[in-house]
C-alpha cells in the first residue's frame, strides 16, 4: 500500500477566478449640456412672455374708443339718470370693454322694465332703449300688485302709485305656488276680459270697480255705480259683453234696483231685480 503521507506530491493552488472591470469616468457634460439648453429656453420664453404682456397692458391702457355719447330712449316712469345708474355706465369708459349683457340684466331688475335693447356704435356711442310695463289692473293677492297686459304680476304698490285701475280679486300667492300654470292662465283670461271691456264704447272699463275670479265658476264683475254683480263665467267674453253693452244704458237708467245680471248664457241675459 502506498503511503501518501510520505509522497512528494503536493496539490497545486489555483488562483481564484476574478475578472477586473475598469470603470470609465462619468461624462457630466453629456447630461448637463441639454439641461442648460432647456433652462436657457425657459428663461428666454419667460422674458418674451413678460415683454409681450407688458406691451399688451400698455396698449390696453390706451383706447381709441372712449365713450362720449349715451342715448337713452324716453320713458314715462324711469328717468335718464335712473336708467344710467341701473346700467352702471358713464362717459369716458372704454367702449370695447362694456359688457352689454350685464348692463341689460341690471336694468331689468327694475320692475317697471319689460325689455331693454342696448347697441354699441363705434367709435364713441351707445344707445339704450327701454320698454316699460303698462298696468292694466290692480290684483289683490294678499299684497296689492300691478297686473300688466301679459298677465304678469310685476310690482307691489307703494305710496304714491296710481290707484285708478280696476281691482282684480280671487287670486292668492298660495294658489300661484300650488298651481302656477292654472293661475297664469286665469290671469291671462283676466287680461282678455279687461281688454274687451276697454274696447266697448257704451260699456267702458271705467264702469267696472272690481273683477272677481272663482276657480270653479269663472269671473264676476262689479259695476262702479252700486256694486252691481254681473256674472260672466268663463270664456266667450266678446259675445257676452257685446250683448250686455246693448242694454247697459237702459238698465242703469231704470229706477228699479237690480240684484244681479247674469251673462253666462249663449243667447240671453238674466236680469234679477230686487
Amino acid at each position: 500500500m502506498k503511503d501518501f503521507a510520505k509522497s512528494s506530491y503536493q496539490r497545486r493552488k489555483v488562483a481564484p477566478n476574478k475578472v477586473r472591470i475598469q470603470r470609465k469616468p462619468l461624462n457630466l457634460k453629456k447630461y448637463l449640456r441639454p439641461l442648460a439648453r432647456i433652462s436657457a429656453g425657459l428663461v428666454a420664453l419667460s422674458l418674451v412672455s413678460g415683454i409681450l404682456y407688458g406691451a399688451y397692458r400698455a396698449i390696453a391702457s390706451v383706447t381709441f374708443f372712449n365713450l362720449k355719447n349715451i342715448e337713452v330712449s324716453s320713458s314715462k316712469r324711469l328717468t335718464r339718470v335712473e336708467i344710467l345708474e341701473l346700467a352702471g355706465i358713464e362717459t369716458g369708459k372704454d367702449l370695447l370693454r362694456l359688457n352689454l349683457k350685464d348692463m341689460g340684466e341690471h336694468i331689468l331688475q327694475n320692475p317697471w322694465v319689460e325689455s331693454v335693447r342696448i347697441n354699441r356704435y363705434f367709435p364713441d356711442r351707445i344707445s339704450i332703449a327701454v320698454t316699460e310695463r303698462e298696468p292694466l289692473a290692480i290684483v289683490n293677492m294678499g299684497f296689492i300688485y300691478y297686473l300688466d297686459k301679459k298677465g304678469i304680476v310685476f310690482k307691489v304698490l307703494n305710496q304714491g302709485d296710481k290707484l285708478d285701475y280696476p281691482v282684480v280679486t280671487g287670486f292668492s300667492e298660495e294658489e300661484l305656488g300650488r298651481d302656477p300654470k292654472g293661475t297664469k292662465d286665469a290671469l291671462l283670461a283676466t287680461c282678455d276680459l279687461l281688454k274687451i271691456l276697454k274696447d266697448k264704447g257704451v260699456f267702458i272699463l271705467a264702469d267696472v270697480s272690481e273683477i272677481h275670479y272663482d276657480k270653479g265658476y269663472g269671473f264676476t264683475m262689479f259695476t262702479s255705480s252700486g256694486a252691481l254683480p254681473v256674472k260672466i263665467g268663463a270664456g266667450d267674453f266678446t259675445a257676452k259683453i257685446e250683448r250686455f253693452a246693448r242694454i247697459y244704458s237702459d238698465l242703469m237708467a231704470q229706477d228699479q234696483k237690480l240684484q244681479y245680471i247674469d251673462l253666462d248664457y249663449n243667447d240671453k241675459i238674466i236680469v234679477k231685480k230686487s
